[in-house]
């Protein structure tokens, strides 16, 4: 007890400190992914802001009046945009605000670019002070700091920076006898300390953190803290301080995360650190996130020193009456020992023998011998039984891995399926409400209703958008509600269908298609249902193919577990499904895309194809493509 118990609780401890530490940098990466979709919001917002003004009515209007700059100069305001301007095709400026701004060099910024090119685009750009003062006078000197020399941090000779971060979006936006044009706008994000305030709120505003700990965030530009809520001392802000060179290497120059312990400022911090790319992909800057790191290190210390004081007097009550109790019971247990291996070397008569002690020690010996005399008896009844129990069991182990897969699909769905049927009911109700008092707007307003046409039809068209997400939500929450026709059905004339409503997006995507129809049964199921599932298939396939590839479409004859049926196979050579998705590319609202897809249509298709007996199988190899096979009963031909 003197040697081992120690050993094991120093490996208690030394496991418990690990699981601490991961658990403060696993807090700290959640924290991070919560700033960067802040972020990611902040620049979406400013992009559709920018969009909605190009395309609004009021800019087309102000555009054939000539009235921009007025336009400009209130949308600025009301947006909370440093610069805003308008660029024709060729490079000329027609508008721009605030008043005085001379923006130039179409060709210089990527989003402009691909804004005079048809598509909206929003990006942090590093603009310079000339730069600045060209789009917005002024700019440069609020976008300057001096730089504070700062502990750790590498080695500079510039004493001031004077660069400026900006969100910076373009729209395409319509312009009279100029063809195609830009709307431009940006917000400098240099001394911007709402947004590192209200990042910081939403992280650490209900944080449960030790007394003393306290949460920041930080935006730098290059290694230079340009917002921040880090003290310097007292409430002065840490602006124009830099980060430490091992965190400067490690996410400037390498592009990776940090994920640990650094020095910020004048401590130590559990941080988080992601690079900040421009529209070329350079790194231009750090997101930073953490918390101070000296009150969890007290707490952690605290805990070691109660744990090892708990241990210390626990062994000094315990081993002295534990050594007593241990003389009683050695002896007794000597001869069962002896027994013991007697037995084990195949004596199978050996027995311990009379003790005398008539405690639970002398009670457990002579019990001993008895449950050795019946050993003996059953011995070779065991032994028999061993044969036969083999086989059963490895039978109904195979029995019962099917029946737990099956079981745990089921529930996933059924759970499923109760949530989004609420979630579902509960959208319904605003957007009826929505569309009721559009129509209502619509009526009030009368022909002043064309002046907002385009807004209208903006809410109607998403709307609908969202009906149709609590449509498919109801068709995978209540399928029977949903289900169709059921009807006789050749699956190569199904797939044959299928090739049709897809064309457009297997010309797009230069795919060749390759199809084998060897099938000569038939399906009972809904034409509209099968459809819909092998489409699902089908486009998914195409979206795995961006360069191209080969979609193999094939119906065969395929007998399961004695059935007669129908296999379906939809094969593409695209990306392929890494192994730890695979097992879950069925479960509701997962996903293997990036952008788009609500994660529904595979469960969807498993709950249809489920519920005619059939079911759906996935094979995928990374980079060399997935196949999918839709296997359903075949319809029972008369004897």
């Amino acid at each position: 007890m003197g040697a081992v118990l120690p050993v094991v609780l120093g490996f208690a401890l030394f496991w418990w400190l690990g699981q601490f530490d991961a658990l403060l940098v696993s807090k700290a990466h959640d924290d991070l992914i919560i700033a960067r979709q802040y972020l990611r919001r902040i620049m979406e917002r400013g992009d559709e802001q920018i969009a909605a003004l190009g395309q609004s009515t009021a800019f087309a209007e102000a555009a054939r009046s000539g009235r921009l700059d007025t336009l400009l100069e209130e949308r600025r305001k009301a947006l909370g945009l440093d610069f805003l301007y308008v660029t024709a095709a060729d490079g000329a400026i027609l508008a721009a605000s605030p008043a005085g701004a001379e923006p130039s060099g179409n060709a210089r910024w990527r989003v402009v670019g691909a804004a005079l090119g048809g598509k909206p685009e929003t990006a942090i750009d590093l603009f310079d002070a000339d730069a600045m003062d060209a789009v917005s006078p002024g700019l440069a000197a609020r976008a300057r700091l001096d730089l504070v020399p700062t502990t750790a941090a590498a080695e500079t000779d510039r004493t001031v920076e004077t660069r400026g971060l900006v969100i910076h979006s373009a729209s395409p936006a319509p312009l009279p006898d100029r063809g195609g044009g830009a709307l431009v706008g940006g917000s400098l994000l240099n001394g911007n300390l709402g947004f590192v305030d209200t990042l910081n709120d939403l992280i650490y505003a209900h944080a449960d953190l030790p007394g003393g700990s306290q949460g920041t965030a930080t935006l730098f530009l290059d290694d230079v803290r340009v917002a921040t809520n880090v003290r310097l001392f007292g409430n002065r802000r840490a602006l124009g301080t830099r980060v430490s060179k091992e965190v400067r290497d490690a996410v400037l120059g390498q592009g990776r995360l940090w994920l640990d312990s650094a020095f910020v400022v004048n401590d130590r911090y559990i941080s988080a650190y992601e690079p900040v790319a421009d529209s070329t992909g350079q790194r231009v800057g750090m997101l930073y996130v953490g918390f101070l790191e000296r009150p969890f290190r007290l707490a952690r210390w605290a805990m070691v020193a109660a744990v090892v004081a708990a241990f210390a007097l626990a062994a000094l009550v315990t081993v002295p009456f534990l050594l007593r109790l241990a003389r009683a019971i050695f002896k007794p247990l000597e001869r069962m020992n002896r027994t013991i291996a007697a037995v084990d070397a195949g004596d199978l008569g050996a027995r311990t023998g009379t003790v005398s002690s008539q405690d639970e020690i002398g009670l457990v010996a002579r019990r001993f011998d008895e449950l050795l005399d019946r050993l003996q008896a059953r011995d070779a009844e065991l032994r028999a039984f061993a044969r036969e129990l083999d086989a059963r069991v490895e039978e109904r182990t195979r029995q019962l891995e099917e029946t737990r897969r099956q079981l745990v699909m089921s529930e996933k769905l059924a759970s499923i399926g109760e949530i989004t049927a609420g979630v579902a009911h509960e959208i319904n109700n605003p957007i009826a409400v929505i569309q009721g008092n559009l129509e209502v707007a619509r009526e009030a307003l009368g022909p002043a209703a064309d002046e907002v046409r385009t807004e209208f039809d903006l809410i109607d068209q998403q709307v609908h958008r969202v009906n149709m997400i609590v449509t498919r939500l109801l068709q995978f929450a209540r399928p029977d509600e949903y289900a169709g026709y059921v009807e006789t059905v050749m699956p190569a004339d199904v797939v044959t269908d299928c090739l049709v409503l897809v064309r457009h997006l297997l010309e797009r995507a230069a795919i060749v298609i390759e199809k084998e129809d060897i099938a000569t049964r038939t399906v009972e199921v809904s034409r509209t249902e099968l459809q819909q599932v092998a489409i699902n298939l089908m486009v998914n396939a195409i979206h795995a193919m961006p360069e191209g590839g080969r979609l193999r479409l094939r119906t065969r004859d395929e007998d399961r577990s004695g059935i007669e049926g129908v296999a379906i196979e939809v094969a593409d050579t695209g990306v392929g499904i890494p192994a730890d998705r695979l097992r879950k590319i069925f479960d509701p609202f997962f996903t293997t895309r990036t952008h788009g897809g609500t994660g529904l249509g595979l469960s969807i298709s498993y709950t249809l194809i489920a519920r005619y007996g059939g079911a759906i199988t996935v094979e995928s190899a990374l980079e060399r493509g997935s196949t999918f096979v839709i296997w359903l009963p075949a319809v029972r031909r008369p004897n």
